[in-house]
């Protein structure tokens, strides 16, 4: 709070001409003291990089490897030498609100030699807070120009862009990575990520995991203004596996309520994506990173809307039912991105103690943040080998089984499943899928021997083979 002779003092200096100013300091016989430019006296990574630690890395609860400082180092943190920050090779998956921050972090942190991966194109409405985008890029490709922005503005940066799925990339490409950086903004994408890094992990006879192996994930989510990062160790830490019940499924609408009866403005959203879309494109896939598409379906809701007299349909809602977006807020995006990067120099460095291993962030009402360990699931399908045990009735169907593995805690998505005898159902090829179809009538009991093991399939468990143990009720 300033005092009243604060006040009157800045009110008075405001009052005073710039040449009055000039005048009495020309008046004043003994010299100022300037304090010395920021760039000479500001520290850097370098300053933490070449001391001891008393909280490094091997003092926590987690450690990765042992802390040894390097030699005094001076200077800016992008002018590093051959350190572990700019010595080693970071991926960042997504390029959007998160991703952006995050590798404007690691370009300041001295991290060099970053990769960034993204399926997505600019869209218009992503100008307001992923800032390394302009209204020029709007349809371009969003790893693209974020990597060609951070290159050209910080030239001692190497960041490497890849346009596509993250699914196109074999295991070889993520084996290739110090950390893996995760901004990725739905589930179902985070499972896979998590399944393929958690499948490269080799471990020995007596089922320790060879550290060599390990490609340690860090996870950032944001929602609103809450936000969430964690430290994922593969196969020593629980894996995002783990906490799926912490993410709900994804919320659909009945088809009768859609077409029929709608009452909210989703259902109209809904209505044009999903029905209207097939009738007037019957040849055309709706591409949700287009804005004429995007555009089509908002004026079809908006129309469907006033016809039912509701309201609230707008075109951000429309981009966020057919996208599924979750709503974002820069501020949150700057805190989650800053957190995952410090928890990355930490374990490229061991300067610190990393996290152990889940970071809560709340700011709708004040700001609080809860640190809080994650606990491994015991039956996780990804990152424990144990069997998972299922009860079945004898009547029960394989399709039975299959609903139950889609809607159940596992929630897969296309399950295939065989025995070390026979194949029960496989989803692809279709000359495959045609031939095992008929078994989804047949009781799961006819179709495999006692003590026999069913091993499951799915496109979001990547590489991991699930083993099934049923046990049969009357």
């Amino acid at each position: 709070v300033y005092s009243t002779y604060t006040l009157m003092t800045l009110d008075s200096m405001g009052k005073r001409s710039l040449e009055e100013m000039s005048n009495q300091d020309q008046k004043t016989e003994e010299p100022m003291d300037v304090d010395q430019p920021m760039s000479a006296t500001r520290g850097s990574l370098l300053t933490l990089l070449s001391r001891p630690s008393p909280f490094a890395n091997e003092t926590g609860a987690l450690p990765m490897g042992e802390f040894e400082p390097l030699p005094k180092l001076t200077g800016a943190t992008s002018d590093l030498p051959a350190t572990p920050l700019s010595s080693s090779k970071v991926l960042v998956v997504g390029a959007g609100g998160l991703g952006c921050e995050i590798l404007k972090d690691l370009a300041m942190s001295g991290i060099c030699n970053v990769h960034v991966i993204d399926l997505d194109s600019i869209d218009v409405t992503n100008l307001n807070r992923q800032f390394l985008f302009r209204q020029k890029d709007v349809g371009s490709s969003k790893a693209k120009v974020a990597a060609a922005f951070i290159n050209e503005r910080c030239p001692w940066m190497k960041v490497t862009a890849h346009h596509g799925m993250i699914q196109d990339k074999d295991p070889a490409f993520y084996a290739s990575f110090n950390v893996i950086i995760s901004g990725l903004d739905n589930v179902e994408a985070r499972r896979w990520l998590n399944a393929t890094i958690c499948g490269l992990v080799e471990v020995d006879e007596d089922g320790d995991p060879d550290p060599s192996t390990i490609v340690p994930i860090i996870d950032g989510g944001t929602e609103g203004f809450s936000g969430q990062a964690r430290v994922i160790l593969p196969r020593i830490t629980s894996c995002f596996e783990c906490s799926l019940d912490a993410f709900p499924p994804q919320r659909n609408f009945p088809l009768c309520t859609i077409a029929e009866t709608p009452r909210r403005p989703e259902h109209c959203i809904a209505y044009a994506s999903i029905l209207e879309w097939p009738k007037q494109f019957p040849d055309k896939k709706m591409d949700k990173d287009s804005p004429e598409d995007m555009k089509w379906v908002y004026e079809t809701a908006l129309a469907r809307a006033k016809q039912y007299n509701i309201s609230g349909v707008t075109y951000m809602l429309t981009m966020g039912v057919v996208k599924n977006i979750i709503p974002a807020v820069a501020s949150t995006n700057a805190i989650v991105s800053a957190v995952c990067v410090g928890e990355a120099v930490k374990l490229l460095t061991f300067m610190s103690q990393n996290l152990n291993t889940y970071h809560m962030y709340m700011g709708s009402q004040g700001v609080y943040a809860h640190t809080f360990v994650y606990e491994r699931k015991e039956d996780c399908p990804v990152c424990t080998a144990t069997v998972r045990k299922i009860t079945l009735k004898k009547d029960d169907s394989l399709n039975a089984l299959m609903q139950q593995l889609c809607e159940g805690e596992l929630r897969l998505k296309a399950p295939s499943m065989t025995t070390t005898s026979k194949t029960l159902y496989m989803q692809k090829p279709p000359a495959l899928e045609q031939a095992t179809r008929t078994n989804l009538d047949k009781t799961v009991f006819s179709l495999i021997s006692a003590g026999e093991e069913i091993t499951v399939t799915d496109p979001v468990l990547e590489s991991i083979n699930l083993a099934l143990s049923i046990t049969f009720i009357d």
